[in-house]
């Protein structure tokens, strides 16, 4: 099989697992078992006929996985094994109104299949150009390296809607680019500002706009966004300020202080045809509310002073347009001799054919990267349920939670607070707000949600998600992983461990994301998603112990 045929069949096993994990038309729950010589195949009818998927027993958020890369139909045995042929045959099974959400899935497959030849293609010049460095400025390199591994769920995170190949080697992190970003200036009665932007901001005249120094503010625009701005604002000609991509693309860091980044809309989508990365100014506000709701709970946790850090995101300018904001996030000091590593990153191959976390725990914890994990787990489950008994979940999935290791030492540091679910009743019997979110949905009256988001991004992506990315430490870290949570919710212990331990550690299915179907194939009105990102489905509990086996 040619490098080519193996980037094709490696999408479309994913893309089939991920449909069969949202029972896509049907393909999990309306199919029966077939045994074969060769192993389990699920039989979906189709009417008069029948499509056979290849399975292999999984667990990780469904009982199935695809075993290969293929649909047989029944009736003349024909194998389906490319992903245009795959969605088609599905595409027939949708309801009309549904169709349009198969095209576009294919579409989607065809941006994101480009994309892996073309990291095939360009690994070797890539990865000559990566340096080991410490601190903040060496943690771009893993974010390049995270950006060309695949995610733990969403089959297709590595396309990017709409971008040519000439656009992704100039502004994508996978190909570890350095680019000077454009400037507006906006009237300043039109701009809302929130704290004090840093003294390398250009001012109108350093851009080239004499006379608007005391009328306009000047803002950054991606250069990838330029065509895109609405009217009513002033385009300087010159470019201004280097900046390197990180992991969200969408956010980039200043060369001249990598402590700084700057998350700039973007005038794509990545995760889901709906999932645009422009930025809504509420988003600002609750990300600013987010961090100083988090300072506070630190304030009463003193034991996570030390070890759980938090960049600065409480300045930011916007002016009332989702591509007219920028977040200005500034990471704490300190961090110099430090290495700084996304959770993103952990599986990704280094340059030297290995994965991360061995390199990682070669450096730091004598080569075993078990006793790397668990140091990591047990202070992320410690964090995350001490927040659970504030009503707290946080949507820190592995690109917002980086390690920051020195020798005998690790903490954990976070970014990107304007997403969580708070349960307000239980936050307001501790800390009484008003907690000021913008986004409705942010703020409910029960555990539910909460309980949801950490399921789905604390316990899935930043813990089991390790387990079955590394089948030879599977069991030992499914034990490792039901441990440290046990650990942390009996160190909670009240009412809210009782709902942590019912809804995660004792229940029989676990929560979900359902992104494909909420992200491209379904419309929001077919799908019921007040949220993309917080729809779901259910799938077996990998922490319950069934028969002896994790």
């Amino acid at each position: 099989m040619t490098a080519t045929d193996i980037s094709e069949a490696e999408l479309l096993t994913r893309v089939l697992s991920a449909l069969l994990r949202e029972d896509v038309v049907g393909l999990r729950t309306q199919s029966t078992t077939v045994h074969e010589q060769d192993g389990s195949w699920l039989r979906l009818p189709t009417g008069g006929d029948a499509l056979l998927l290849p399975v292999t027993e999984d667990g990780f958020q469904c009982l199935y996985a695809a075993r290969r890369p293929v649909l047989v139909r029944e009736s003349d045995g024909a194998e389906l094994t490319g992903y245009e042929s795959v969605l088609g045959a599905l595409r027939e099974l949708a309801d009309p109104e549904d169709r349009g959400g198969f095209d576009a899935f294919t579409e989607e497959c065809r941006q994101t299949l480009a994309t892996m030849r073309l990291h095939a293609a360009t690994r070797a010049e890539v990865m000559a150009r990566l340096t080991d460095e410490p601190g903040l400025g060496g943690s771009l390199a893993y974010d390049t390296l995270a950006a060309r591994h695949d995610h733990p769920v969403y089959p297709t995170a590595r396309g990017r809607s709409g971008l040519t190949e000439e656009q992704l080697r100039a502004y994508a992190p996978e190909f570890r680019p350095r680019f000077a970003l454009r400037w507006l200036a906006v009237p300043r009665d039109e701009v809302v500002l929130a704290g004090k932007l840093p003294e390398f901001w250009p001012t109108p005249d350093t851009l080239g706009l004499p006379g608007l120094r005391d009328t306009h503010v000047t803002l950054p625009v991606h250069p990838l966004t330029v065509d895109a701005l609405p009217g009513g604002t002033v385009l300087a000609d010159r470019a201004c300020l280097d900046v390197v991509p990180t992991l969200s693309m969408r956010t980039v860091a200043t060369v001249a202080d990598p402590s700084v980044h700057l998350k700039l809309p973007l005038a794509t989508a990545t995760l889901g045809l709906r999932n645009k990365r422009t930025i809504k100014p509420g988003t600002l506000v609750d990300g600013a509310v987010g961090q100083r709701l988090l300072e506070a709970v630190i304030a009463r946790e003193p034991r996570f002073q030390e070890t759980v850090l938090h960049a600065d995101e409480t300045t930011y300018a916007h002016a009332g347009h989702e591509l007219l904001a920028v977040l200005c996030r500034r990471y704490p000091a300190g961090l110099d001799d430090s290495t700084v590593v996304p959770l993103a990153a952990l599986l990704a191959e280094a340059p030297d054919g290995r994965l991360v976390i061995d390199g990682i725990a070669d450096r730091y914890y004598d080569g075993d990267p078990l006793a790397l994990l668990d140091a990591a787990l047990t202070l992320l489950f410690d964090w995350q349920t001490t927040l659970f008994g504030y009503g707290i979940a946080l949507e820190s999935h592995q690109q917002n939670v980086s390690l920051v290791l020195r020798p005998g030492s690790l903490r954990l540091l976070f970014k990107d607070n304007d997403g969580p679910r708070v349960n307000a009743e239980r936050l307001d019997a501790v800390l009484p707000g008003p907690w000021d979110f913008d986004d409705a949905r942010i703020l409910g009256t029960d555990d539910g949600p909460v309980a949801d988001v950490f399921a789905t991004i604390t316990l899935h992506l930043c813990a089991a998600s390790y387990a079955f990315g590394l089948p030879r430490y599977r069991r030992a870290l499914l034990d490792l992983v039901r441990a440290r949570l046990a650990e942390a919710v009996d160190r909670l212990g009240g009412d809210a461990a009782d709902v942590l331990r019912a809804r995660l550690l004792d229940a029989p299915e676990l929560p979900v994301k359902a992104m494909v179907s909420a992200g491209t194939l379904l419309s929001k009105e077919r799908s019921g998603a007040a949220d993309i990102n917080k729809h779901y489905t259910t799938g077996p509990n990998y922490l319950r112990r069934m028969e002896g086996s994790a």
